[in-house]
């Protein structure tokens, strides 16, 4: 269902549509990381992050034992910088696996393409296609862009929000009054608990639902890193990016990026309905320091010439400061069940 053919629909459609669509889509046509995109993501920013995520993924691996090959599989990988990165790392200290993306935009899929060019990687539509022994799962900033939908109570009734296209072409949102006790019988999970606002992606329920089929063992494990609360309760998150500044979410169709802020609560939520465990959840600043982000910092820069090693700093500054990623972004660890593995957390 798109406003192409509908003048009125929920919101996480009308989010659907504007990043998605097959023809127009924001994600289905354009490039939008790096400085001529509207953001950059971390392993864009530097590749010390990517470095990390490969020494937790093979620290992970060790204490686990296994001595077989595991499946390293990236959920969105924006342009394949961090697969890249990881893939690299792998090889240098001879660690196999074998790297999977899956990644909906055939936009996005062509860019991966050229950049693994050298590198053995199996590309999926679906999660659904992969093994269900031995995998560890990569979400780097991919929940945030799952559509999501919203509720907000008046008084005593709940209404979702609409969005409906006027003839002039225009948007504006509407509301519809909706039994939410339908909506958690369906999901199994109570969201208007205390709450006068609700954010909830089926997207993501669904997603994790499907992760859930292959997360069988004490091999497999789904890391999520992503900007996000972790208070209970939840607000209007919703916002456009547009060439790296916020505008109005209508201001530019199809041409912005549209994303919220995921609630890590209500994720924790999801991940035990689907009978998984939250091994923890930590802040990118604290995840990456105890990785040892920092002395590999200072490895890296040592005898370089001052603005080289004022440009590490800089970089690595953006992903832990509080001020820039370090508190803003959040880490959540997930298994089948409870694991003695707790590094970064």
């Amino acid at each position: 269902m798109s406003l192409n053919n509908k003048n009125i629909v929920p919101f996480d459609k009308f989010m659907s549509d504007m990043l998605y669509d097959v023809k127009k889509g924001y994600y289905m046509k354009t490039n939008p990381f790096g400085k001529s995109g509207d953001f950059i993501t971390a392993p864009n920013l530097s590749v010390m992050f990517s470095e990390m995520i490969a020494i937790w993924c093979i620290s992970f691996l060790k204490n686990k034992g296994d001595k077989k090959k595991i499946n390293i599989i990236e959920l969105g990988a924006g342009n394949g910088e961090m697969t890249f990165q990881i893939i690299n790392i792998f090889k240098k200290l001879r660690i196999k696996a074998s790297f999977y993306i899956v990644e909906k935009s055939d936009h996005l899929v062509k860019i991966q393409k050229k950049k693994l060019s050298s590198c053995n990687v199996k590309w999926l539509k679906s999660v659904s296609n992969i093994m269900t022994k031995n995998n560890i799962f990569l979400a780097n900033e991919l929940f945030d862009a799952l559509p999501v939908k919203q509720f907000v109570k008046k008084k005593n009734s709940w209404f979702e929000i609409y969005v409906k296209k006027n003839f002039d072409g225009k948007f504006n949102y509407t509301k519809i009054e909706k039994n939410i006790e339908e909506i958690e019988k369906k999901f199994k999970i109570n969201l208007s608990k205390n709450q006068k606002f609700i954010e909830f992606s089926v997207d993501s329920y669904n997603l994790i639902s499907n992760l859930a089929k292959k997360i069988k063992n004490s091999k497999s494990c789904l890391l999520i890193i992503d900007y996000g609360a972790t208070q209970k309760k939840m607000l209007n998150s919703i916002q456009a990016v547009y060439k790296h500044n916020y505008i109005n979410v209508f201001d530019k169709p199809y041409l912005s990026d549209i994303s919220y802020c995921p609630n890590f609560y209500l994720l924790k939520k999801i991940v035990e309905r689907n009978n998984l465990f939250v091994n923890g959840i930590t802040t990118q600043r604290e995840f990456l320091e105890k990785l040892g982000i920092t002395k590999r910092a200072e490895i890296l820069s040592k005898n370089l010439p001052f603005t080289e090693k004022a440009n590490i700093y800089y970089r690595l500054k953006r992903l832990i400061d509080e001020k820039y990623m370090g508190q803003l972004f959040k880490v959540m660890f997930i298994t089948k069940k409870k694991s003695s593995f707790n590094l970064g957390f």
